[in-house]
């Protein structure tokens, strides 16, 4: 078969990951219309979004691995078939057992990022792999966006079940123009899937994460959260053992020492950190009833319109990455964009008072996101050797996923901690949050500035000190 066209394949790659990414966000909104139609407790409907998450955290380093282990075409096709089963079973949900499942079963789609990262990197030409990384990238972050705007009109003019069967009808789509036109690379690394490491890595972030969404109601000095939380330093400790012993591990924590590695990573999880609880909690502050002295009492509708800045700013910004980062490189633009993150949540700390001053704080923390998105990734495939592509991109992500999860618990309990007698929090809480949320995006950037420097424009690393190529399979 003659080499497929690049744009065609990352259009396939980018409608993916961003169906992905939009169902991360797409069902929040919706969660007491869901709550109501399937006849169940508030506390049960946060499973919708806790059962993707723990999924997501899981299978995405492990399914980059087996994609750099066994091709990466075919993992994705895999997990776009499991994507569209998982939207399939939601959409017909008969109860919120089911749709829990389902959930679960949707988070498998986390490893397309690594996988589409893998691919591009691949496939694509020295001089196309940055920009098309830092598309993709911005794809992914928009994707977010678009949940939040989109599941509003969505639910009033249709009703929640569209929520999956809109992703149903794309991704079937995009697994059939896949399996035609993507290209299945003959870089492959060499070992076997360590399903001891993969088996204690499942354990330890299910043992964080759980508690980390769970502790607003289970409360924070209960004994299920401390226990979960002791069981994730335990079982952390031990796969950090089974992994540097293995001969075939899944995660080489040689590369994951590499300066350029571990610096963005820790960037990744206190901007994570910053970037989920303004998702989390930004749409709720401007729904909260203006008598409770703040707020402006706006439908999920009208809270999802006023983040359309923040929509087109993260795509906007993530697709000039693309462009500026072979002049000033991918560090400049990583703390660039955490320090925008900074500012948006210093300027909402003292100025909320007015809807304008939250359009101004979205599109400002949307140029952050596209920015810190992007360099990230370009940091990553640009540190690694191409054998470890999947698994190294695939732990970026999950620690922003581990960092958003962090700073959504502590914006909730400083949002929630004091509550007004009607209820709903006071003003200081919101602030308080925010401010937190600026320090964390600060740190982020000082944590940027801690990367490597690399020569703008450098070709992605080919050899790693430290770390030995595997020789490509023979097909």
């Amino acid at each position: 078969m003659p080499r497929t066209s690049t744009r065609l394949t990352f259009a396939v790659l980018a409608t993916g990951a961003g169906v992905f990414s939009m169902l991360q966000s797409l069902i929040a909104p919706a969660l007491p219309t869901v709550q109501h139609a399937l006849h169940t407790s508030q506390s049960t409907a946060t499973w919708v979004m806790t059962a993707y998450l723990l999924s997501a955290s899981v299978f995405t380093p492990i399914l980059g691995r087996v994609g750099d282990l066994v091709g990466k075409k075919r993992t994705l096709v895999a997990v776009l078939l499991t994507v569209l089963a998982g939207c399939l079973v939601a959409a017909l949900a008969p109860d919120i057992g089911v749709l829990i499942v389902a959930r679960v079963v949707q988070g498998v789609g986390g490893a397309l990022f690594p996988l589409s990262f893998g691919i591009i990197r691949d496939e694509f030409t020295a001089a196309e792999v940055s920009g098309s990384i830092s598309n993709l990238s911005a794809v992914i972050a928009a994707g977010g966006g678009v949940g939040m705007v989109a599941a509003g009109p969505i639910v009033s003019a249709l009703d929640y079940r569209w929520l999956f069967w809109i992703p149903v009808a794309i991704v079937a789509a995009t697994v059939l123009i896949a399996v035609r036109y993507v290209p299945e690379s003959p870089k492959r690394a060499q070992g076997t899937v360590s399903w001891t490491g993969a088996a204690l890595l499942s354990a330890w972030l299910v043992a964080l994460l759980l508690p980390l969404s769970q502790a607003g109601q289970w409360g924070w000095g209960s004994a299920k959260v401390l226990g979960l939380f002791a069981a994730a330093v335990v079982l952390f400790a031990v796969w950090l053992t089974a992994e540097a012993r293995s001969r075939s591990p899944l995660i080489d924590l040689r590369v994951m020492r590499l300066p350029a590695v571990w610096t963005t990573n820790a960037a990744a999880l206190l901007f994570g950190a910053g970037m989920y609880a303004i998702w989390s909690f930004l749409p709720g502050f401007v729904q909260t009833p203006t008598a409770a002295g703040y707020g402006f009492g706006a439908s999920v509708t009208a809270s999802g319109l006023l983040m359309l800045p923040m929509l087109l700013a993260m795509f906007l910004s993530g697709v000039l990455s693309g462009r500026l980062e072979p002049r000033v490189g991918a560090k400049a633009l990583l703390t660039t964009g955490a320090a925008l993150g900074a500012l948006a949540c210093a300027f909402l700390t003292f100025w909320h008072d007015e809807q304008w001053q939250t359009v101004v704080v979205a599109g400002l923390f949307g140029l952050g996101i596209g920015l810190a998105f992007a360099s990230m990734a370009n940091l990553i495939v640009g540190s690694v050797p191409p054998e470890q592509t999947g698994a190294a991109t695939g732990m970026n992500a999950n620690i922003r996923t581990i960092g958003g999860s962090i700073g959504a618990a502590l914006t909730s309990v400083l949002v929630t901690g004091r509550l007004q007698p009607s209820g709903l929090p006071y003003a200081s809480g919101y602030t308080h949050a925010w401010a937190l949320l600026a320090l964390l995006c600060l740190a982020a950037a000082g944590a940027a500035l801690l990367v490597p420097a690399r020569r703008p424009g450098h070709a992605p690393a080919t050899e790693v000190p430290g770390v030995t190529r595997a020789p490509a399979r023979v097909r």
